[in-house]
């Protein structure tokens, strides 16, 4: 058994939930992105969501560093934190592809969905709309106002302010 495989064995279980920490002493010392010429380079292009190898091929001319070496780093000095926030640019570089690589409709319509409810700091949003009907109601003629007392029907320019109602073919409406 070699030095490296003893160390693994070694080493204590990772309890799920509790964070380890890290010597930053211990780790610059050892790391070899940290002393590496491109460190920055390589920490911008791990939170951009460059895969990891493709980070360790591209970096590993100068000083040899690998896949491993790159998670190493990043858990470290907290990257992965960074890079989930930023979990935008992964959606970017996938719509930005849809042109040049062969993916179905819903792989880029999901994309596409995806990035809209993603905020700036990297939160899912759910969007809503309302509509102020006391307001729609008062904005109504009174031709109009009557037409609906006694057919239950809208005007032309409310339901374009509302959208498609469940009635308009949109299955039933979910009051939940």
């Amino acid at each position: 058994m070699s030095g490296v495989q003893k160390r693994i064995k070694l080493r204590k279980p990772r309890v799920a939930g509790k964070s380890l920490t890290v010597n930053p002493g211990r780790h610059e010392a050892r790391c070899s992105i940290c002393s590496h010429p491109d460190r920055e380079q390589i920490e911008q292009e791990f939170i951009s969501w460059v895969s990891p190898a493709k980070i360790a091929e591209e970096h590993s001319v100068q000083q040899a560093i690998s896949r491993d070496s790159v998670y190493r780093h990043a858990h470290a000095l907290g990257l992965m934190e960074q890079r989930r926030r930023n979990v935008r640019a992964a959606l970017e570089r996938i719509i930005e592809k849809a042109g040049d690589v062969d993916v179905n409709a819903s792989a880029v319509v999901g994309a596409v969905s995806a990035y809209a409810r993603i905020n700036s700091r990297g939160r899912w949003v759910e969007r809503s709309e309302t509509v102020d009907f006391a307001e729609m109601f008062r904005r109504m003629s009174p031709d109009e106002l009557d037409n609906y007392a006694k057919t239950g029907a809208l005007p032309e320019w409310c339901k374009a302010a509302i959208g498609a109602t469940a009635g308009e073919g949109q299955g039933p409406v979910d009051e939940t």
